[in-house]
C-alpha cells in the first residue's frame, strides 16, 4: 500500500485483511451450497425448481440488507454492522445444519444472505474510502476475496469427500466466520468519503432517485410477494407507495447514468453468481465421464479469478474500467457456448475462457459506479451489489432452473413420439410455478421409484437440458457488451472516462 494509493491511517492494513477474509466468510457460504445441494435435493426430494429457489434465497436477501444498511451504516457505525453479520452467519449455520426438509433450509439460507449482505454494505465503502485514488483496482483486489474463499471452501468441501455428511461441509463456514470476527475486534474505520466531503444524506439519496428506487423496490418486493404469496395488486401498491415515497422526499428522479448501470447488473449477475451457483450441477454429467466431480469446475475458475483480481491494476491502466468490462463480456460468452458442448479436456478450455471471462465483473462494476458517483456514498456503491444479487435470486437462479425443467419435459415428449414411449404421461405430473410460468415438470418422488431402464433415458435427458441452460445464459454477456460499447462511446462524447472527485464543500 502507498500513499498514491490513499490510504486513510495507519492501521489500514489490518482493516484491509478483516475486510478481505469477512469476504471469505461469504464465499464459503455459497460454495458449500453449491457442493451440497444435490445432497439437499436427494435428502429431500427438491424438484430443480426447488433447488433454484434455496440457490435464489441464498442470494436475494443480500440485497436487503445491503441497501437497508447503506442508509444507516454512516450513522450506526461499521462495527455495529459487521456484529449483526457474525450473528448472522453464525445462526444460519446452526439452522441450515438441523434442517429437517425444505423450510428450514431456504430459512438458513435466508439469514446467511441477510449476513453476508451487511458484511458488503460494510467492506465495499470502507475500501473505496481508504483508497480514494485508486478504487477500481482495491476494490478488485478486495473482491479476489470471494474466488480465494469458493477456492479454499471448495476445496476444504472436496477433501471431505463423498462419505462425509452435508451438515459437517456446512459447518466449514465457521472457519473463515471466526477468523473475520476474531480479525474485525477492535479495528477504527474510516470517516465514509462522501462524510468527510460534507455531502448531505439527502444528495446521497438523490444519487438513486425515483428510477433507482423503482429498480430496487420492484425486485425486492417482486421476491417478497412470491414468498409470501401476495397478490399482483398488493405487489405494486407496496412498489408505488415505497418509490413514490422516496421520489417525493428526494425530488429527483435519480441519475440516469446510474439507473442504467443499476439495470447492467441484472445480466452481469445472473453470468457471474447464477452460473455459478448451477455450475456444479450443471457439468455433472460431463465430468462424471472424465471421472471429476463437477465441482472442481467452480474450483478452477474461482482459482482463475482470484488471480486475474489480484493483478487488476495494471490491466485496468492500460485497457480501462469499460474496455475490461467489454473484453470481459465477449470472453464469457465464448466460455459458456463452449461449455455448454464441452467433453474431456475442453472442459478446461471452455472453464479456462468462463473464469477469464467473469473474473473482472463484479469488482470493477462496483469501481466504477464508486468512481463516478462520489456523492451517493455507501448507498450508491452498495445498491448496486444489491441490485446484482436481487437479479439473481429473484429472476437469475430461478430461470437456470425452469429452463431445466422446461427442456427435461420437452426432451421427454420428443422421445416419446420418437419412441412410442409414455415418460411424460409418467414422471412429467408436477405443476408448478416459475419465472418462466406455470409449468409440469418431472416429479422427483414418482422418478425415484421408475424402472432402471427409464431412470436412464431420463438421466440422458437431464444431461442435455443442463447444457441448454447454459447456452441460453450466454445471451446475458452478449447483452452486456452492447451496453459496455455504448458506454464507452457515451464518455468519449465527453472527453473520456475520468473518476469524478469530491471537493471539501460538496454539499
Amino acid at each position: 500500500m502507498t500513499e498514491n494509493d490513499g490510504v486513510a491511517h495507519e492501521g489500514d492494513k489490518k482493516l484491509f485483511f478483516a475486510c478481505f477474509i469477512a469476504l471469505i466468510a461469504t464465499a464459503f457460504g455459497f460454495i458449500i451450497r453449491a457442493l451440497v445441494i444435490d445432497d439437499w435435493a436427494a435428502e429431500f426430494n427438491l424438484t430443480e425448481t426447488e433447488k433454484g429457489e434455496i440457490i435464489g434465497v441464498g442470494l436475494w436477501p443480500f440485497a436487503i440488507s445491503i441497501v437497508l444498511f447503506s442508509l444507516i451504516i454512516d450513522r450506526i457505525g461499521y462495527g455495529r454492522a459487521m456484529v449483526f453479520a457474525f450473528a448472522c452467519h453464525v445462526i444460519s449455520a446452526i439452522v441450515t445444519i438441523r434442517a429437517q426438509g425444505y423450510w428450514d433450509l431456504w430459512i438458513g439460507n435466508f439469514i446467511v444472505a441477510l449476513g453476508n449482505g451487511t458484511v458488503e454494505a460494510v467492506i465495499n465503502p470502507v475500501v473505496a474510502t481508504m483508497f480514494v485514488k485508486n478504487k477500481t483496482k482495491w476494490l478488485n483486489i478486495l473482491h479476489a476475496g470471494w474466488p480465494g474463499g469458493l477456492v479454499l471452501g471448495g476445496l476444504l468441501t472436496i477433501a471431505l469427500g463423498q462419505d462425509a455428511s452435508w451438515q459437517t461441509k456446512v459447518a466449514l463456514i465457521f472457519i473463515p466466520v471466526i477468523a473475520y470476527a476474531i480479525l474485525m475486534f477492535g479495528r477504527r474505520f474510516p470517516v465514509n468519503e462522501r462524510v468527510a466531503a460534507g455531502v448531505s444524506f439527502k444528495a446521497m439519496l438523490s444519487e438513486v432517485g425515483l428510477l433507482g428506487a423503482l429498480v430496487i423496490n420492484y425486485l425486492m418486493f417482486a421476491e417478497v410477494s412470491k414468498v409470501f404469496e401476495w397478490s399482483p395488486a398488493v405487489m405494486w401498491s407496496l412498489i408505488g407507495v415505497f418509490t413514490i415515497g422516496f421520489g417525493a422526499y428526494v425530488g429527483s428522479i435519480g441519475n440516469l447514468l446510474f439507473v442504467f448501470l443499476l439495470l447492467l447488473m441484472l445480466p452481469l449477475a445472473t453470468t457471474e453468481l447464477g452460473v455459478d451457483s448451477w455450475i456444479t450441477a450443471l457439468m455433472g454429467p460431463a465430468m462424471e465421464d472424465i471421472g471429476y466431480q463437477a465441482g472442481w469446475v467452480l474450483v478452477y475458475t474461482s482459482f482463475v479469478m482470484m488471480v486475474l483480481r489480484f493483478n487488476a491494476g495494471p490491466i485496468v491502466h492500460r485497457i480501462s474500467p469499460l474496455g475490461l468490462l467489454a473484453v470481459s463480456s465477449v470472453i464469457a460468452g465464448l466460455g459458456l457456448v463452449t461449455l455448454s458442448t464441452a467433453t474431456g479436456v475442453m472442459i478446461l478450455v471452455a472453464a479456462t475462457l468462463y473464469g477469464i471471462g467473469k473474473s473482472f465483473f463484479w469488482p470493477t462494476m462496483l469501481g466504477v459506479v464508486a468512481e463516478q458517483f462520489p456523492r451517493g456514498g455507501a448507498l450508491t456503491l452498495n445498491a448496486t451489489g444489491g441490485v446484482g444479487m436481487l437479479g439473481v435470486g429473484v429472476v437469475g437462479a430461478v430461470f437456470l432452473g425452469a429452463i431445466q425443467d422446461k427442456q427435461v419435459a420437452a426432451d421427454l415428449a420428443a422421445y416419446d413420439a420418437a419412441n412410442n414411449t409414455a415418460l411424460v404421461e409418467s414422471y412429467v405430473t408436477l405443476d408448478k410455478k416459475s419465472v418462466l410460468g406455470e409449468m409440469t415438470v418431472l416429479d422427483p418422488e414418482v422418478r425415484a421409484a421408475a424402472p432402471e431402464a427409464d431412470q436412464k433415458t431420463i438421466e440422458e435427458v437431464e444431461a442435455g437440458a443442463k447444457k441448454a441452460a447454459l447456452r441460453a445464459t450466454a445471451v446475458f454477456p452478449a447483452i452486456m457488451l452492447v451496453c459496455y460499447l455504448l458506454l464507452m462511446v457515451f464518455f468519449r462524447t465527453r472527453g473520456g472516462y475520468k473518476p469524478v472527485e469530491l471537493g471539501s464543500d460538496a454539499t
